[in-house]
This record gives C-alpha cells, sequence and structure tokens, in this order.
C-alpha cells in the first residue's frame, strides 16, 4: 500500500471525501476530519473571494482546537480543490491563499499542476490529482504530484467513462505510488473493494451530499435517497466536461432528458431556446453518481463513519469462498 506518510495512522478509514460544488462547505469539512477521514471542498465554493482566507482561517483553528482537547481522536487532515482550467479568474489567488494558509492536501483538476506543485511542496504539503485517462495520468506522474484519483466510470459530477478494473490496472504498471479510486462507492464495502483492486484509499462523493451537514440543497438530498442508478445521465451539454447528473432535476428544469441524447457541448443554447430561465449546472442541474441506489437516508456524517466502518470491518473478515 501506498498511503501518503501523511495519512498513515491518521485515518479511520481508507477514505478522501471529495470535494463538491456548493456542497462541501466548512460545516461538512470539519464534521468529515473529525471523523477521521478526509474532508474537502473546491475553493470557488467560498464566495465571495475574499471568503477563502475565512473558511481556511476557520477550519485550521476549530480543528487545532479539537486536536488539543481530543489527542486519542485526532482530526484527519483536510484539503482544498484548485480547477486550473484557465476559464477560472481565481486560479492565481485561490493559490497564493493556500499557500499562505499551507493547507495540507490540495486536489488539482482540468489542467497541468506543474506550478502547483511547486508552490505546495515547498512548504511540505500533498498534491492529489484528477484523471480520468492513462494519458492524463502519465502526464500528472510527469508532473511531480503526489498522488493520482482515478475518476472512473459512475463517479458524481466530472468523470470518465472507463471500468475501475481497466484504468487501476493500466495504471498500477507504471505508478507505485498512491492511488485513489473514485466512482459509485458509497460504502465501507466498497472502500475495501477498491483496495482489492489496487487502488490505496477510495473517494466519495455522493454519499456525502445526503448528510445532514451537507450545504447541498435538501431538495437535491431527497432526489439521492429517492433515485437509483437508472436515474443518472451522462453528458457534457451542461457544463461543457462530460458529467454524471440526476435525471429527474434536468425534468424538473423544463429540459427532456431524450433531447440530450447524442448532444456534445455545442447547440446549449439552441436546446434551451424554449426556456424561461436557462439552468445553470451544479445549481439546477444536480449532480450525483451511479452508486445513489444504495443511498436510503440522510444521516449525521459520525453516524456515517460509524456505519462504513462496520461495514469496512465485516468486508475485511469475509473469506473468499469458491467451493
Amino acid at each position: 500500500m501506498a498511503v501518503p506518510e501523511l495519512l498513515r495512522g491518521q485515518l479511520r478509514l481508507p477514505l478522501i471525501c471529495s470535494p463538491m460544488f456548493l456542497a462541501s462547505g466548512p460545516e461538512l469539512v470539519l464534521a468529515q476530519c473529525k471523523a477521521g477521514v478526509v474532508g474537502t471542498f473546491p475553493t470557488l465554493n467560498a464566495r465571495p473571494e475574499v471568503a477563502l482566507d475565512d473558511w481556511l482561517t476557520w477550519i485550521t483553528a476549530d480543528l487545532d482546537d479539537w486536536n488539543a482537547t481530543h489527542p486519542d481522536q485526532r482530526a484527519a487532515p483536510f484539503g482544498v480543490n484548485l480547477i486550473l482550467h484557465r476559464s477560472n479568474p481565481r486560479h492565481e489567488a485561490d493559490l497564493k491563499c493556500v499557500v499562505r494558509h499551507r493547507v495540507p492536501i490540495v486536489i488539482t483538476s482540468v489542467g497541468r499542476p506543474d506550478a502547483v506543485v511547486e508552490r505546495v511542496h515547498a512548504y511540505g504539503g500533498l498534491v492529489l490529482h484528477d484523471v480520468v485517462s492513462v494519458a492524463h495520468a502519465r502526464k500528472a506522474v510527469a508532473s511531480g504530484v503526489d498522488g493520482l484519483i482515478l475518476v472512473c466510470a459512475g463517479a458524481g459530477g466530472h468523470g470518465g467513462n472507463l471500468s475501475p478494473f481497466a484504468l487501476v490496472a493500466e495504471v498500477r504498471a507504471f505508478w507505485d505510488g498512491p492511488l485513489i479510486l473514485a466512482g459509485a462507492l458509497s460504502s465501507g464495502r466498497s472502500l475495501r473493494a477498491a483496495q482489492v483492486m489496487g487502488a490505496d484509499l477510495g473517494y466519495m462523493g455522493t454519499r456525502f451530499i445526503a448528510t445532514q451537514e451537507s450545504a447541498a440543497d435538501e431538495a437535491h438530498k431527497a432526489m439521492i435517497v429517492r433515485d437509483s442508478a437508472e436515474d443518472i445521465l451522462y453528458t457534457p451539454v451542461f457544463s461543457g466536461i462530460w458529467a454524471n447528473y440526476l435525471n429527474n432535476s434536468v425534468v424538473a428544469a423544463g429540459i427532456d432528458p431524450a433531447s440530450l441524447v447524442g448532444q456534445q457541448t455545442g447547440g446549449k443554447d439552441d436546446l434551451f431556446s424554449s426556456l424561461e430561465v436557462k439552468p445553470k449546472a451544479w445549481k439546477d442541474i444536480w449532480s450525483a453518481g451511479q452508486g445513489i441506489g444504495s443511498i436510503n437516508d440522510i444521516p449525521s456524517v459520525a453516524q456515517l463513519i460509524q456505519r462504513m466502518q462496520r461495514e469496512y470491518a465485516e468486508a475485511l473478515q469475509t473469506p473468499a469462498d469458491f467451493d
């Protein structure tokens, strides 16, 4: 196993909670870290831009206080997600703020992480990079990242379409460093399965949308509990990049999902021309991964992690029986 040194002995489950646009805020991150798993949030969730400094100050101070008063139940480290695409005007300012606060874990997405790696490594932080293909993985390794997050088929939000069985095996052929697997994980048993497949840690998002501390719309949480994998729509139309969305949120926005079949990133304005209000990805068109069929409630993060610990322990004790 290639768990980063920063995380060894710090986690109660082999889990990094993924940063979710509009859903991950300080309350969710703090609950995740105190429950013993890595909590993260996208820097873009802190609005306006100056709020990022407040959020990082809040999270750091709160976790320091927790660790001082709970020496036998220390919190896991936290992290942030930086979107590196040129369309993100906050990239440089957010990176400066992250470096100033010496955020332990930085997750980079949609772009080359070279400059981030240099600046985060300078203070001893970790850089993990999202990839959806072997080509992306090779480029990230060449950039000097500390770990790869393989975003496989079924992952909520922006995700690839490769089976984890295929992508993990191919990446493991040239990368023996930390490997984190994303794609429809929603239980302690699935975390163990990810490890058996060859990953070191699991990466889980959708399951934490449906928690009490999540900042997601309550109707979004309820839809995740109610719907199943067949209600997930994979399309690039709403954000310009292939992503998984809740089909019923598309319908609620006044769009016929059938009209999106075969559509690529262009023509969105024509598709939505009859709508009085054009829906926005994430805010109106809600995301979720294919693992929603096993999500049946909206617990607190602490309750959820305790349940996953039991499931993970049971999976460890389950013998393989081929008779």
